[in-house]
């Protein structure tokens, strides 16, 4: 399984777990805020996302502010259970072993909150899982090399139902003046200061089915962490580009002709780029479109005439029939639900 680094846009739950235990350790929330351009009041949306920098700042200021206290990280980690991480969670904990769930997580490993890459290895009665900190900070990969340890074994621990025997742990990091929180967050003293983040478990471990175990239903999660991915990553790149630029001129759409002239392109490069995120100019259109009509509608107070045209409609009957199509009601009933 190749290795991966965190995607430029994510969940916005793990800052909010991350501000909590700011909070809980005594800084307040400006602290935790401070650089990040985060607002408690998007915190407190679940469906909302950030980007991966502004997390990072979120850390190195948790990282500043709690000082060089051995083990913190791994109190962080605690806070990633099963249940926070939505479908992938749900996907993992329907899967029929041990083995599909952790394919299944590296598969869509995206879709989590940890700032390494991973892969397995299997080696005889062994399987190793490396992580990757080549993308991460070098001041802050002590912290989240903690923290994303902590998680991951503590959904390994929920998915089994028991405690899960680490054979042997490599950590590229420096000794702690005080190894103690890791003997006890692991149940054996880590190999500090080697060349790579390498953890050994037994291989049988691999082929242990599943409590929650539903084939049915792990399927229809996958599908559902793909298209999520699909949509998180349609966000990046120059497809989350143009999304911006049309979004940020909503009054009057821009036309391909314009965007591309904005992007310093030609319509054909940029037709071209496009197509290798698989995906068009028409297809993005539609999508902020119908994002900023429904937020239009939510406001209230213009007419359905109105709305069309700031949408680039030149009939409304044209508008109605596109949100029906996008939502499966019309413009009315959607504002009366």
């Amino acid at each position: 399984m190749p290795a991966s680094h965190c995607p430029p846009r994510r969940s916005a739950i793990s800052v909010q777990l991350m501000a909590q235990f700011g909070l809980d350790q005594g800084l307040s929330i400006d602290a935790c805020l401070a650089g990040t351009d985060l607002s408690w009041q998007l915190l407190a949306d679940p469906g909302a996302e950030v980007a991966a920098d502004q997390e990072l700042q979120l850390i190195r200021n948790l990282v500043q502010g709690l000082g060089d206290r051995p083990g913190i990280g791994l109190l962080a980690g605690r806070r990633y259970q099963l249940n926070t991480y939505g479908i992938w969670g749900f996907a993992l904990l329907s899967s029929p072993t041990y083995r599909d769930a952790v394919l299944l997580g590296l598969r869509y490993l995206d879709l989590t909150y940890a700032f390494h890459g991973m892969r397995i290895e299997e080696h005889g009665e062994e399987v190793h899982l490396l992580l990757d900190d080549q993308h991460i900070p070098a001041d802050l990969q002590p912290f989240i090399l903690d923290r994303d340890l902590a998680g991951m074994l503590t959904v390994q621990r929920e998915l089994l139902n028991r405690e899960v025997l680490i054979q042997r742990m490599d950590l590229r990091q420096s000794a702690p003046a005080d190894t103690q929180p890791y003997l006890r967050e692991f149940g054996l003293l880590p190999n500090f200061a080697q060349a790579e983040n390498r953890l050994v478990f037994e291989r049988y471990l691999l082929d242990l089915p599943l409590p929650g175990a539903n084939p049915s239903t792990a399927s229809l999660c996958e599908a559902q962490c793909q298209q999520l991915l699909d949509k998180r990553r349609r966000r990046d790149g120059l497809a989350g580009q143009i999304r911006n630029q049309l979004l940020s001129r909503p009054g009057r759409l821009a036309d391909m002709e314009e965007v591309a002239d904005g992007l310093h392109m030609s319509s054909r490069t940029l037709r071209r780029r496009l197509e290798e995120e698989n995906t068009n100019f028409r297809l993005l259109l539609e999508e902020v479109r119908q994002a900023l009509a429904e937020e239009l509608l939510a406001m209230g107070g213009l007419t359905l005439e109105q709305v069309a045209e700031r949408l680039g409609y030149g009939e409304v009957s044209n508008f109605i029939h596109a949100f029906k199509r996008w939502k499966g009601v019309t413009p009315r009933q959607y504002q009366r639900s």
